[in-house]
């Protein structure tokens, strides 16, 4: 068959979705907590009956582009090896096909992401028309009669409106042998035509034995250590069934920085300013990206576990006590439009890459305001 040069990817340009340290998803051999799905996935193919689109949605880090990787590896991998998987997705590790896929240079694979700018030095806010119409080209291919060609969209709900439109004419009128799989932490901001020309996949976060072997077996081929036993029920809570979440506290000393921020509200309503301008130092530095996200993540979620006490009356002792002590009743719509603010504030910085250190500073400027009124 007639194909077009393997698409190599430039593997020193950093990538949106990897954890710095840790395998790419497209590296993961085992995946974990959805073996009920991927049989599902390898029985459909099997038949004949494999829908041309599926949206693959569900929490951020659970699992999803894992997924998407591993049926990308079996519906491209020659028929020998499909037929010796067992029923499953499984194809050999060290297949021509899975190590073709781990490098992206398999020619019947497009991945479509967000582009890394070397002049700014950071991705781009959103999937851009311009990777879109790749397309045309990739799926213009002539293949040959067993051969397929897989479209991976990592994150579908990053496409900007030109880019989803563009996407939405392939999914339309898909060439034969074509699959597209698009990922979605949050597929309510897809089109609702794309999201009409998919099967929806809805993957839920991983419970407490796969979450923890699949977080072991991260941390190891990164040569990291697990938390002690002593540190893994914090670890687990504060994951919420997401890996990626894990490993980001696990290897960004996420627990520590979740103290942090607990003895920074148990302060309140004064800020310890000086502690706060070296933590602010700290975030900003350009190397400490993942430890920023951390810092937010967890900021909101302990915001929004105050919120929730004091709306509800009910939380363990620690939370309840202090929700109890900073959020009068008459105040709870401020706390609520706070954590609002504070979410969309960093929304905004990314978009517009803004000075992190003043919007560290900003967020706790806000707190200590609300925290004395």
């Amino acid at each position: 068959m007639a194909r077009a040069p393997a698409q190599h990817e430039d593997e020193t340009l950093p990538e949106a979705d990897r954890l710095d340290g840790f395998p790419h998803p497209r590296e993961t051999r085992k995946l974990l907590g959805h073996g009920e799905t991927e049989r599902e996935l390898a029985q459909a193919f099997a038949s004949g009956r494999m829908h041309h689109a599926w949206l693959i949605a569900g929490p951020e880090g659970i699992g999803k582009a894992t997924l998407a990787y591993g049926l990308a590896r079996h519906v491209l991998a020659p028929r020998a090896e499909r037929d010796a998987s067992g029923g499953t997705l499984k194809i050999a590790p060290n297949s021509a096909t899975a190590r073709q896929i781990r490098a992206l240079a398999h020619p019947g694979l497009l991945v479509l992401r967000r582009p890394y700018d070397m002049r700014s030095k950071r991705h781009a806010a959103s999937i851009p028309v311009d990777e879109v119409r790749r397309l045309k080209a990739f799926l213009g291919l002539t293949a040959g009669v067993d051969s397929w060609r897989v479209v991976i969209v990592d994150a579908a709900d990053e496409l900007n409106v030109n880019a989803a439109n563009a996407l939405l004419k392939s999914l339309e009128e898909p060439p034969s042998r074509a699959l597209f799989l698009l990922i979605a932490s949050e597929p309510a901001r897809l089109l609702p035509t794309v999201r009409s020309r998919c099967r929806r996949l809805q993957l839920a976060p991983l419970t407490g034995t796969a979450l923890r072997q699949a977080s072991e077996a991260a941390l190891a081929a990164a040569g990291m250590d697990m938390p002690g036993p002593d540190r893994w029920p914090l670890l687990e809570r504060l994951a919420a069934g997401s890996v990626r979440r894990a490993l980001l506290l696990a290897g960004s000393g996420g627990l520590e920085l979740y103290e942090r921020i607990e003895a920074i509200l148990a302060a309140l309503p004064r800020i310890e300013w000086p502690a706060a301008h070296a933590l602010a130092d700290q975030l900003s530095q350009p190397a400490n990206e993942q430890r920023f996200e951390a810092f937010y993540d967890l900021l909101l979620e302990m915001l929004w576990r105050l919120v929730h006490a004091r709306a509800a009356a009910s939380a363990e002792a620690p939370v309840a006590a202090l929700a109890q002590r900073l959020i009068p009743t008459t105040r709870l719509p401020a706390w609520a439009a706070l954590w609002e603010d504070i979410g969309r504030e960093r929304a905004e910085a990314a978009l517009l890459n803004l000075d992190k250190r003043a919007l560290v500073l900003a967020t706790f400027a806000k707190l200590e305001r609300l925290a004395q009124l």
